[in-house]
């Protein structure tokens, strides 16, 4: 995936020709559209090709099952054109393996803690083993929470050079430029892009928050 603006925008929406609208607006300025269950099950799984056409697209599927499912939901994910599959490590090393070699070389991206308030019940808890297991599968790199930027710092040295993809920035209350500065590579961004009046100008605005720490 690219590494320019270093923001991946979520794009949870349902309407499809809205979804299609923000993205030929702020395509441009994002690193990877990231698309989940919603806009899969309103428009269908097609929607995966479209975007494919215009940008990076990491399947936010979060995968979590036994391995030859995992690999069958992986297979149909990268065969309509995604470059990337988030998957949960707590079914075990087995499925995430299954994942990786599914991908063949694309990108396996592994949650590690979740970032909404739930997520300190019980993944915070086992974060630093998910994000070894995502090390020891060779996945491409981990999700850790903006919300809580001191958790991407522990993360971060659990994983090395893995990238970190930081969703809970805008809507949830994480801060884009503290969890680039606590180690993330990417911060995942929705309802304050898509949701926004002016998508573009959203989007423009948090690249210029980040601006002084893409080198980190």
């Amino acid at each position: 995936m690219r590494k320019n603006s270093r923001i991946v925008l979520a794009l949870d929406e349902t309407d499809e020709k809205k979804a299609l609208r923000v993205v030929d607006e702020v395509g441009d300025l994002v690193d990877a559209i990231k698309i989940n269950w919603p806009l899969v099950l309103s428009s269908g799984p097609e929607m995966i090709t479209e975007l494919a056409r215009r940008s990076p697209v990491i399947c936010d599927f979060k995968v979590a099952d036994i391995p030859n499912t995992v690999r069958l939901i992986a297979e149909q994910a990268f065969r309509r054109g995604a470059s990337g599959l988030i998957v949960h490590a707590f079914t075990g090393s087995d499925s995430l393996k299954a994942a990786v070699q599914a991908a063949d070389g694309k990108d396996i991206f592994v949650v590690t803690e979740m970032s909404h308030p739930g997520g300190q019940e019980f993944t915070a808890s086992l974060a630093e083993r998910f994000a070894a297991m995502a090390v020891e599968s060779g996945a491409r790199g981990v999700i850790a929470p903006a919300t809580r930027p001191e958790r991407i710092a522990r993360i971060r040295q659990a994983v090395g050079d893995l990238l970190i993809l930081s969703p809970g920035v805008g809507a949830q209350g994480g801060s884009a430029s503290a969890a680039i500065a606590n180690g993330a590579d990417h911060v995942i961004v929705g309802r304050a892009i898509y949701g926004a009046e002016r998508p573009r100008e959203a989007a423009e605005s948090i690249a210029r928050e980040i601006a002084p720490l893409r080198g980190c």
